[in-house]
């Protein structure tokens, strides 16, 4: 593949040419816009490029001593690699071959380093241990095999939990799940901990649908817009007030909404086990402040009966005090009537 002039600059500074960002766009993800459109109300990629940028910062530490990759022409030409399915071993030995003489003592961890992360840059998954990264993220072993391969056998495991008919009601959703429940949410762009206890996925990208199991894009996105519903206007103001100080995909919820139809556990396949488990407890959750009984209105009956009760106790404090009030005043008169 020919090099391209815009992907010559190195991987150590942040992107920031409209250009290199859609060529990039273009060679990972196969991406066709005009770059004059690149930012409008249907594309917005500051969320992946703020990934992007963080990822090859924590590739390159400790001097770029541990992977090969320098430029983002590099990153390209080993993606190509993974998305004609070249085998691990294979892409080790063409990128071996690339290296100069005389070949550095740590070859292999270079070479594994590099192959792992144009993986997470593709995927946006955690592959590789990244000692010097974050390390809460599920990471996903891949020593041989295609990547394609890799993704079908981990995404593709059978499901464990059996469980009758469970319907996803409206109130089932994000900001619910905090609300209501007091699950708190960690926003993640690793796609191996989306709907993982406790964490929760925010980025809505065009991902390499080919190196994942037929399906498993289209229920993530399913799951996004089960989890934040673009009719739901509390839900969407919430999540903008979030997007804006943490920095997130606002396309998460542009994922439209599911039909009465699509919100069965039987509809969900790849994410079919953390949902279930993520359903059970929200369901399971009971109220222990006020500001969640106040928004928990999953039983009505239970909800008014409350807040009825609430109501009559604060009254009946109110007006106690009133007469005790009343009745100190008129002690007081009795002993000084002027």
């Amino acid at each position: 593949m020919a090099a391209t002039p815009s992907l010559d600059s190195s991987i150590h500074l942040p992107v920031t040419s409209v250009e290199t960002k859609h060529e990039i766009l273009r060679h990972l993800w196969d991406f066709d816009v005009c770059p004059s459109h690149f930012y409008d109300i249907y594309h917005d990629y500051d969320a992946y490029f703020s990934y992007y940028t963080e990822q090859c910062s924590d590739a390159l530490h400790d001097g770029g001593r541990h992977v090969s990759v320098r430029t983002h022409n590099d990153i390209v030409q080993i993606a190509q690699h993974l998305k004609n399915s070249v085998n691990r071993n294979s892409v080790r030995q063409i990128l071996g071959y690339e290296l100069p003489l005389p070949k550095p003592a740590n070859e292999d961890e270079l070479l594994d380093g590099s192959i792992d992360l144009v993986a997470r840059l593709l995927l946006m998954v955690e592959f590789g241990c990244l000692q010097y990264g974050f390390t809460g993220r599920r990471q996903v072993g891949w020593v041989e095999g295609s990547l394609g391969e890799c993704m079908t056998k981990y995404f593709g495991a059978p499901q464990i939990l059996e469980q009758e008919t469970v319907r996803f009601e409206k109130v089932f959703n994000a900001r619910n799940l905090g609300q209501i429940a007091g699950i708190k949410i960690r926003w993640t762009n690793n796609l191996a901990d989306h709907l993982r206890l406790v964490d929760d996925v925010s980025i809505d990208a065009n991902f390499s649908s080919n190196l994942f199991p037929v399906g498993l894009v289209d229920e993530t996105l399913r799951t996004l817009a089960l989890l934040f519903p673009g009719t739901d206007k509390t839900t969407k103001k919430w999540f903008k007030k979030l997007s804006t100080s943490k920095k997130l995909d606002t396309k998460a919820v542009k994922c439209g909404r599911l039909r009465a139809e699509d919100r069965y556990i039987e509809n969900f396949e790849f994410w079919h086990d953390r949902l279930i488990v993520l359903k059970q407890l929200f369901d399971e959750a009971e109220p222990d402040t006020f500001p969640r009984w106040w928004y928990d209105r999953r039983r009505r009956v239970q909800w008014y009966t409350f807040w009825i009760a609430a109501l009559v106790l604060v009254l009946t404090i109110f007006f106690g005090i009133v007469q005790s009030i009343e009745g100190g005043l008129q002690v007081y008169k009795a002993y000084n009537p002027s």
